[in-house]
């Protein structure tokens, strides 16, 4: 009698699928999650005002070459949302713009092996988020970068004409009462 191994995913998890097997998405944290909703409401705010497209948040599946991802925030441009709209499941293109937000456990060779992956499905710009030095790095290609600290203003001209933003309010807390 042959034996099957097969892979039980907790169903509460996400994962991403890469190389053909399930890897889970790490939670974040409450830091992570605040920061991640900032930049989709001003994200949201700023693409609807000007029909630039659609701004997803952690939960959207994109097939990025073989693999299938959940960028943190993403945008796709109104140019490339097919006339039948958006699909029901995982998007079969690579968004425009995906946003990841560094985790603790995260380790520089896969997020930098993801960034070089984004770009070879043809993202236009990745931008790591990096929560503990309170900094955005945006990623032009694999190898031009621009890093801003919190006294910058993260806008992006290419892909969403008109945005701006001061890094600091990404990492903002709230005032005490």
């Amino acid at each position: 009698m042959a034996v099957t191994s097969e892979i039980i995913l907790d169903p509460v998890k996400e994962y991403e699928i890469v190389n053909g097997q399930p890897e889970e998405k790490e939670m974040g944290g409450a830091r992570h999650g605040s920061v991640g909703a900032r930049v989709i409401a001003r994200f949201v705010v700023h693409v609807e005002a000007h029909d630039l497209g659609i701004v997803y948040g952690p939960d959207t599946t994109f097939k990025i070459g073989e693999n299938e991802r959940l960028p943190d925030v993403a945008f796709v441009s109104a140019a490339r949302i097919p006339e039948e709209g958006e699909p029901d499941g995982i998007w079969p293109i690579a968004p425009d713009l995906a946003v990841e937000i560094i985790s603790p456990n995260d380790l520089f060779e896969k997020v930098f092996s993801k960034v070089k992956e984004y770009f070879a499905a043809g993202v236009r710009q990745v931008w790591l988020i990096s929560l503990e030095h309170k900094v955005v790095i945006i990623y032009h290609s694999p190898t031009q970068t621009t890093i801003l600290t919190e006294d910058d203003e993260l806008v992006s001209e290419e892909l969403l004409p008109g945005f701006r933003c001061r890094v600091s309010e990404l990492f903002q807390q709230p005032a005490r009462a």
